[in-house]
């Protein structure tokens, strides 16, 4: 789960995956007005040495859409090899936002 905040240009927070597999993230808006950030793994925890880069934007809001849910939409890249796997792998994301 996504849990952001956003100081003006400036965006915090933490992505918790359950079981102890936390990434604290930082970063802000970019020219384009999407948003850029660094997703940090905690000391002491599974994922202590992680680093992922995030980029996003909200995705389009239909000005007759109806009950539409507000969403963030981007992609994801490993930015640091952990665990085996190389750094490089690049994933899309869809982050919904809960009531």
């Amino acid at each position: 789960m996504f849990d952001l905040r956003l100081d003006g240009e400036s965006v915090a927070g933490t992505l918790d995956m359950g079981g102890g597999y936390v990434l604290d993230l930082s970063g802000g808006v970019v020219a384009g007005g999407d948003v850029a950030l660094v997703g940090l793994g905690r000391d002491a925890t599974p994922t202590a040495g992680w680093q992922y880069d995030y980029r996003f934007a909200p995705a389009h809001r239909w000005p007759n859409g109806v009950n539409q849910v507000p969403a963030l939409v981007g992609t994801v890249i490993r930015a640091k090899p952990h665990d085996g796997a190389p750094a490089g792998t690049v994933a899309s994301f869809i982050a919904v936002r809960q009531a």
